[in-house]
């Protein structure tokens, strides 16, 4: 199974952090645009919720398996058609304290099952045409919130 995977240190501390990205309803820090719902009234933060992202004239929808205050984490899914060719794919977005620096280490990781021949070219897309844009617009985000 890939595992795609890539992290940043933002110069926030985790707790300001945690609060732009923690409801999975809130998806503009990530530099996307487009629209963002959670479907039937649920709550960003309740475990089972879907998001719905449409932009770019597609619809995505993930749906939200677990979210933990306590932790700075939270892991969710696709569901139905992705964007690229794999599926069962499952990510984890976490922020995590740099101690001696009160700095936030956010790491952003996949895995995911694809054809062995597509393996390589899926890393690299969620890694580097995704998670990597996405945690430099968080940073960028950020910086607008001070």
């Amino acid at each position: 199974m890939p595992k795609a995977y890539y992290s940043i240190v933002l110069e926030y501390n985790v707790a300001k952090v945690w609060n732009v990205i923690r409801s999975f309803d809130h998806y503009s820090w990530a530099g996307v645009p487009g629209e963002t719902i959670i479907e039937d009234g649920k709550r960003g933060d309740q475990v089972g919720s879907i998001r719905r992202f449409s932009g770019g004239g597609k619809t995505i929808r993930q749906q939200l398996l677990a979210h933990s205050d306590l932790d700075r984490f939270y892991t969710y899914s696709f569901l139905g058609e992705m964007p690229v060719p794999a599926h069962n794919y499952v990510a984890t977005l976490r922020v995590s304290p740099v101690s001696a620096t009160d700095q936030a280490f956010v790491e952003w990781s996949a895995t995911f099952d694809c054809d062995l021949g597509d393996s390589k070219r899926v890393v690299e897309h969620f890694e580097r045409n995704g998670f990597a844009i996405w945690l430099a617009a968080l940073q960028n985000f950020m910086a607008g919130c001070q």
